[in-house]
């Protein structure tokens, strides 16, 4: 049985890929910052501050020499979503980027153990189009720069883990009908879930590196940086 861990798993995408992962068969452990968190039927729960580190080395504890098939990064927050730049403080920047940019890559390292015990080795991250220079827009100074920085330091982690043929995926999930998406969203969680899966699922250590390093949109077209 192959086994997934996905980080934010109580709601919206997370809680998504859950469902779909278990009704697939697989063992699936969710992540949440609650101990009281409601996650799918069948997912077991493991608590997880993304923002604290002392947390992230406790999860790496409670998993010690579990074989994880894939990792997917799908925590972030969107704190200055509708803030106005001349309302942008200090502290939503750097509670920004403390969840979406460092945290992935400090779970990426605490748990590339069980990554590597594992058949299909595959850090996949949940990013976004909003992060690409070449589609930037305006507002959202944190979300943006967030994730453009999650996309370079998933590149530099792909070329760290090369020797391992660990695969390293960046994965938009489009405009999704969620808490954070909202309900003007263009697609719906079903949509987003099944297209970055079909991404996913086809990446093993056998088809390494045919996909490594790469930034797609949940359709599988790739994305510009």
């Amino acid at each position: 049985m192959p086994t997934i861990l996905i980080t934010g798993a109580n709601r919206g995408i997370g809680y998504a890929l859950c469902e779909s992962y278990l009704k697939d068969g697989w063992r699936v452990i969710g992540t949440a910052r609650r101990p009281d968190a409601q996650l799918p039927e069948g997912a077991e729960l493991c608590v997880l501050d993304a923002s604290n580190y002392s947390s992230i080395e406790q999860l790496a504890v409670q998993l010690k020499d579990i074989p994880l098939d894939v990792i997917w990064n799908n925590a972030g927050v969107y704190l200055d979503k509708n803030v106005d730049f001349a309302q942008l403080d200090t502290q939503t920047w750097l509670a920004t980027f403390a969840i979406n940019t460092v945290a992935p890559i400090q779970i990426a390292q605490a748990l590339q153990s069980n990554l590597a015990q594992s058949t299909r080795k595959v850090l996949a991250f949940t990013t976004s189009k909003m992060g690409s220079l070449e589609h930037n827009g305006s507002q959202a100074y944190a979300y943006r720069s967030s994730k453009s920085a999650l996309n370079m330091a998933v590149r530099c982690l792909a070329n760290e883990l090369a020797t391992q043929k660990i695969s390293c995926l960046m994965l938009h999930p489009g405009h999704v009908k969620t808490d954070m998406g909202g309900e003007e969203g263009a697609i719906d969680k079903a949509t987003s879930v099944a297209g970055m899966r079909s991404i996913v699922d086809g990446v093993e250590s056998n088809n390494y590196p045919s996909q490594n390093s790469q930034f797609f949109d949940y359709d599988g077209s790739t994305i510009p940086w």
